[in-house]
């Protein structure tokens, strides 16, 4: 087990705007003299509402803001009404976007993350005729982005046509969980086919598969319509990953690519020597020989122009899915007997883009990290604790150390060693972190969530734990 070791803990409570915290000391003896790392915390909001982080890029480009969205349940995206910013100095709270007509079941709002070269916020945005008959929904969605000076005033990112002909460079259903690369310029997400879903009403040989897809800067023109089912976009989006509806067993065919992260802060380097600019590792459901599905890790390498259709249309048919873009290579780095396991998480790379990481059982049965490189070969093990890891990681700008939750605690793992460190309190289970632990752009702070309050009164709040002097 990797040492551990127990932080000084003398917690407060701090209102929206205090600033300090409490100090937690670490240390490790490393090779040649001691590590020392103290944090400070501070409970940035306590406004009676939920305050939602998304699983990364919630910080500003220069760390000053942290983005969110209201939710006080994970689940609720559909009846969320509004986007705010926080500023981690001040504590002064900002609104950026507000729906219209919002009820339960739409349109909604959430899953906001940071561009990080520009102060633009990007998020899921339900489509605007949301109501009960047509609610807020996995194919109904799209990623609207909002500049933090201009708040109110929304930009449709990607571009929507569910009516035929459809538009090339435009999608028929839902995007989510978006994602900018490092270089700020494309945009990943996950997706989901309105059209595919509406058919497989009818024909029980066809599915609506969740597959990954990309946005590039280029303007999509749409034909407006007055259901608002349909919108012009900033960018050209694609789907990238190949999914069939019965994948063969023993082969790297998928049914499913989720929870997807950009490979590097500029890409990795390929086996042969050469420098991919863009890739995505992704997780992809296949069937074991047996049948059985599990969930591997997948690379799909990226080329420059993402823009150029293959051998499907890219858009899509009234009757088959949107096809995948000329030089997309596609390829499967693990082969385990029992897939990824543990909490939903997302892939994440070190900013050379030379690992890989995910989570797993260990021989043990106990949820660890691990990693690989993006041209596959030997799986390491990077944490070894005594209890399983409770939520998605984030692994800092250096590369060096990985934060998430653990032990009802946030935890801070080195990647090069192993080393592990609880660095808050270790929490109730009604108070415990959750989801993913966020690094600031400069590595000196990490934002996270947990619940504060009880019954009616219980709202999840944002905390930043502040590397101190």
């Amino acid at each position: 087990m990797a040492k551990q070791v127990k932080p000084m803990v003398h917690m407060r409570i701090f209102g929206a705007a205090a600033l300090g915290g409490t100090l937690f000391g670490l240390s490790t003896c490393g090779p040649k003299e001691p590590i020392q790392m103290n944090f400070s915390e501070t409970q940035l909001t306590s406004a009676v509402q939920g305050h939602t982080i998304h699983n990364t890029q919630v910080f500003s480009k220069d760390g000053r803001w942290v983005v969110y969205d209201t939710r006080n349940d994970d689940n609720k995206i559909g009846s969320t009404g509004s986007i705010e910013i926080v500023n981690t100095e001040t504590g002064e709270v900002r609104v950026l976007y507000q729906t219209t007509n919002q009820t339960g079941a739409g349109p909604g709002v959430g899953a906001a993350t940071f561009s990080p070269t520009q102060d633009r916020v990007l998020f899921i945005h339900g489509i605007r005729n949301a109501d009960a008959s047509r609610p807020y929904g996995m194919t109904r969605r799209t990623g609207i982005g909002i500049d933090i000076d201009r708040p109110g005033e929304p930009i449709f990112m990607d571009a929507r046509d569910i009516v035929p002909p459809f538009t090339e460079g435009a999608l028929r259903g839902g995007t989510h969980a978006h994602s900018w690369s490092g270089d700020g310029k494309w945009i990943s997400f996950t997706y989901n086919d309105y059209v595919m879903e509406q058919l497989a009403k009818t024909d029980t040989a066809i599915s609506d598969l969740r597959t990954v897809g990309i946005m590039v800067p280029h303007p999509v023109e749409v034909g407006e319509d007055s259901t608002l089912e349909n919108n012009t976009g900033a960018c050209f989006s694609v789907v990238v990953t190949d999914v069939a509806e019965k994948p063969k067993p023993g082969s790297d065919q998928i049914d499913r690519a989720f929870d997807e992260c950009w490979i590097g802060k500029s890409g990795y380097r390929k086996a042969d020597g050469s420098w991919q600019v863009k890739a995505i590792a992704f997780q992809g459901n296949v069937r074991d020989n047996a049948g059985k599905t599990i969930t591997e890790v997948f690379v799909v390498d990226l080329p420059k122009n993402p823009m150029k259709a293959g051998d499907r249309p890219l858009q899509g048919t009234p009757t088959s899915r949107p096809g995948v873009p000329r030089d997309v290579v596609q390829r499967r780095i693990t082969h385990t007997a029992r897939g990824i396991e543990g909490p939903r998480h997302w892939l994440r790379t070190t900013p050379d883009g030379r690992l890989v990481c995910f989570l797993a059982s260990d021989k043990q049965g106990v949820i660890q990290l691990f990693g690989l490189s993006p041209n596959g070969g030997e799986i390491r093990q990077i944490t070894s604790n005594d209890f399983s890891i409770q939520g998605p990681f984030n692994i800092d700008p250096t590369g060096g150390w990985v934060a998430y939750p653990a032990d009802n605690s946030v935890f801070i793992t080195a990647l090069a060693t192993g080393d592990t460190y609880r660095i808050t309190d270790r929490f109730t289970d009604e108070g415990k972190p959750i989801g993913a632990p966020n690094w600031s752009p400069d590595g000196n702070a990490i934002a996270y969530n947990r619940y504060i309050g009880a019954g009616n009164n219980r709202f999840l709040q944002v905390f930043l734990l502040r590397k101190a002097d």
